[in-house]
């Protein structure tokens, strides 16, 4: 589960932002919209919301966390000795231009809570750090800090933290994190932490996802079922999927194709598997009408996309952080898969959302808590963001939609007034 992420100096975001999706002392929609965690002890949100202008910075937000989980499965073992590293720091100040970008994140997995950080520049891993919490109380199991005026990697390490220090360090490029590269070594103490990031933290973007995961859920009868089942909550009146697995074949390439391509394409693609959906739905007569998927409306193919993960995600405990959920998908239809995660019954293992979106049909205390409602505002180039809480909104009488239009809560976009410029 996710607890908070911090950045500090990371596209628009100067200084440091910080998002939390531990509940606060509020008892509103405690028993749909909260869980707790009785190892370690604490209360966390099922789900959060961001809003803002167009430009405000809130996918910034999501890109930080995606930019995080990037380095940790990718540094160790995709990047050579000397290849820059992918942040971009604020570059409307001359020093946060120069200065590297951090994270920190807190989470828990399999029962132990764990708040990791990093400060990375182009070109190194500056600092580097992860406490971990077995026994309730903190360890610091390894600190890693980049020291100028030597040129070297300083490492400091707790009585808790085991295996080979010095190959570990000796092996940790500087362009790595120490983490990613231990986890390649086999340490087995920072692969839960490795593997969070790896398995319980998905994202998916402003277009959704492909239809591939959803399909090959349909290939299973009984995860089709779960999948028509919640497709049909939705109303969309889908009597069947049929699915057919593709794969590639070279020979279903035009005969102009050059044979070094060809034969390029063959062996990139020989283990590809694609799906052709179709959806069934009966006519007046009871007759079963099939169309492709592509036939189907932006809406619907999008749905479909996104079902496939959310119904993973609910059954597995997992963490899905999407930008732009509203995207060519009805509020209603917003509403509908935000309800899966506020909901005690459909969500057992504790799955987490976190969504950016400009849909406010939504934004209404009857769907959310007010300490799961975020707002991001552009000020002098500068992201801000901030809770609802900050604002003391009154518990289940404020009307939060009205408020955030009417530009109570700011995270509005600044329009002029039109100006008639006569000849």
């Amino acid at each position: 589960m996710l607890i908070d992420f911090s950045v500090r100096n990371y596209r628009s975001i100067k200084d440091t932002l910080t998002f939390s999706m531990l509940k606060s002392s509020s008892s509103e929609l405690m028993e749909s919209n909260t869980f707790k965690v009785e190892k370690p002890s604490i209360e966390l949100l099922r789900s959060t919301v961001i809003y803002g202008a167009n430009a405000s910075g809130k996918s910034n937000v999501i890109k930080a966390i995606r930019t995080l989980k990037s380095l940790v499965i990718s540094s160790a073992n995709d990047r050579n000795s000397g290849e820059e590293l992918d942040v971009k720091p604020f570059k409307y100040d001359d020093i946060c231009a120069q200065n590297p970008t951090e994270f920190e994140i807190t989470f828990i997995f399999d029962g132990i809570k764990y708040q990791y950080g990093t400060v990375v520049s182009r070109n190194r891993i500056e600092d580097e750090w992860l406490i971990a919490y077995p026994k309730g109380r903190p360890q610091r199991w390894f600190t890693r800090i980049y020291d100028e005026s030597s040129g070297e990697t300083l490492y400091k390490f707790s009585e808790s933290f085991h295996g080979p220090k010095s190959t570990y360090q000796e092996t940790t490029r500087e362009n790595s994190l120490f983490l990613s590269n231990v986890v390649q070594l086999n340490n087995k103490q920072l692969l839960p932490v490795y593997n969070w990031f790896k398995e319980k933290l998905h994202f998916g973007g402003i277009f959704g996802y492909s239809n591939v995961f959803s399909a090959k859920l349909c290939t299973d009868k009984k995860t089709k079922k779960e999948l028509l089942n919640f497709l049909n909550a939705a109303d969309m009146s889908i009597d069947d999927i049929n699915v057919k697995a593709v794969t590639f074949n070279v020979d279903d390439l035009p005969v102009d194709v050059p044979e070094e391509v060809r034969s390029h394409l063959a062996n990139e693609l020989k283990e590809h598997v694609d799906y052709e959906v179709n959806i069934i739905r009966n006519d007046h007569n009871g007759n079963p009408v099939s169309l492709e998927i592509d036939e189907e409306s932006d809406g619907t193919q999008k749905l479909f996309g996104l079902i496939g993960p959310v119904i993973d995600t609910l059954n597995s405990g997992l963490i899905l952080v999407i930008d732009e959920l509203h995207s060519n998908l009805h509020p209603k239809m917003v509403e509908y898969l935000v309800s899966l995660f506020n909901s005690k019954d459909i969500n057992k293992y504790n799955a987490q959302l976190i969504f950016t979106t400009h849909e406010t049909s939504i934004l209404s205390q009857d769907i959310f808590r007010r300490d799961q409602i975020w707002f991001t505002e552009k000020v002098n180039l500068e992201t801000s963001l901030y809770s609802l809480l900050d604002f003391s909104p009154r518990k289940g009488t404020e009307n939060i939609e009205l408020g955030y239009l009417s530009g109570r809560y700011g995270a509005l976009p600044f329009i002029d007034k039109l100006i008639k410029w006569v000849n």
